[in-house]
Parts: C-alpha cells; sequence; structure tokens
C-alpha cells in the first residue's frame, strides 16, 4: 500500500465499542486504528466472496431456467466422493 493511496475516514463508535476495541489492541499489542483497518478488510473480503457466490448461484438458475440441464444430488454427492477419494474425475453430464 502506497502513502498516495492511503486516504483517511472517519468512523463513529458508541463509548463501549470505542473501550472494547482499546482494551483489545492493547491485549494484541496493537494500535486501534491497525484493528480497524485489519476487520474492515477482513469484512469487505468475505463480503465480495459471498456476493460472488451469490452471482455465481443467479447465474446458474437462470441458465437452468433456460435449459433444464442438470444433475441431481445423488449423481453430484457421488462425483463429489470421488472427488474426496482422490479421483480426478470429471462431473457428471448435465441432462433435461
Amino acid at each position: 500500500m502506497t502513502a498516495s493511496a492511503v486516504r483517511p475516514m472517519a468512523i463513529k463508535l458508541d463509548d463501549d465499542t470505542k473501550g472494547r476495541l482499546k482494551r483489545l489492541a492493547e491485549a494484541r499489542h496493537r494500535t486501534s486504528h491497525w484493528l480497524m483497518r485489519e476487520a474492515i478488510t477482513q469484512y469487505v473480503d468475505r463480503e465480495e466472496k459471498r456476493e460472488a457466490f451469490r452471482q455465481d448461484t443467479l447465474k446458474a438458475w437462470e441458465a437452468y431456467r433456460a435449459t433444464g440441464q442438470h444433475v441431481n444430488a445423488e449423481e453430484a454427492d457421488a462425483w463429489m466422493a470421488r472427488l474426496e477419494q482422490g479421483d480426478d474425475v470429471d462431473p457428471p453430464p448435465c441432462h433435461v
């Protein structure tokens, strides 16, 4: 992260949360600022992954609605069981 890319932001916290953050920062030998940046970064990373998963799900649903192509739970379970055993197998073929 370069200094030119870093921009300050204000955040409003209630006194209780601010105190909890300060105590945790002291216990971890970190600054409150570091903890807040880390928490925000982890939250954004996690939520971006959730949103990507949600978008993939919506695309899959639309593809199913358009084509009717699918695999059933038994086929998917059998395929995943083989993957868990270390077999490098292709997914089952889709059908209507």
